[in-house]
C-alpha cells in the first residue's frame, strides 16, 4: 500500500511588535492539491476572530468528519441503506489540565436508514467505524460517540 502523506501551508503576517496584545491571530492554510483556502484565528477569548475558525474547532470537525467516513464506508459494505448522517460534535478547552488540552470530543451522531433496517446492526457499525477512525485513533484525547438511529 502506498503511503497517504498529509501537507499543508500557512501563512501570517503582521507584526508582533507592539507586544501580546496587539497582533492579529488571522492567518490562512490550505492543503494541495485542494483548492480552498481556510481562514483561520485564534478562539475569541485569545483575541481571535469569532468570524474565522479556530484550531480546536478544526480538532472537534476532523474527529466528527471522519467518524462519518469510517461508518459511511462501513454501512456501505455491510449492505446497510445509509439515507442521512448528522453529527452535533462538542468537546470543551481544559485550562485546568496541565498542559491545557481539549477534553473529550462528544459525537452526538443521528443515522437515518432505509425501512426495515436492524437497528442493532446499525450500532455494531457504528463502533466498528469508531475503532476504525484514523483521527480518533490519533488524538491523545477521548472520543465518545453516540449513535441514535432512525428508520424512515
Amino acid at each position: 500500500m502506498s503511503p497517504h502523506t498529509y501537507a499543508t501551508h500557512l501563512h501570517w503576517d503582521g507584526s508582533t511588535a507592539a507586544g501580546i496584545r496587539s497582533y492579529s491571530r488571522d492567518h490562512v492554510a490550505t492543503a494541495p492539491p485542494a483548492d480552498a483556502e481556510v481562514a483561520l484565528s485564534a478562539d475569541p477569548a485569545f483575541r481571535g476572530d469569532a468570524g474565522r475558525l479556530n484550531p480546536e474547532q478544526l480538532v472537534v470537525m476532523a474527529a466528527s468528519s471522519c467518524q462519518m467516513l469510517s461508518f459511511l464506508g462501513a454501512a456501505a459494505r455491510a449492505g446497510i441503506d445509509v439515507l442521512s448522517y448528522d453529527d452535533e460534535a462538542t468537546s470543551h478547552l481544559d485550562l485546568t489540565a496541565a498542559p491545557a488540552r481539549l477534553g473529550t470530543i462528544s459525537l452526538a451522531v443521528t443515522v437515518t436508514v432505509a425501512a426495515g433496517t436492524d437497528a442493532a446492526r446499525v450500532q455494531e457499525v457504528a463502533e466498528q467505524a469508531h475503532r476504525a477512525c484514523y483521527i480518533a485513533n490519533s488524538l491523545s484525547v477521548p472520543v465518545e460517540v453516540t449513535t441514535t438511529v432512525v428508520g424512515e
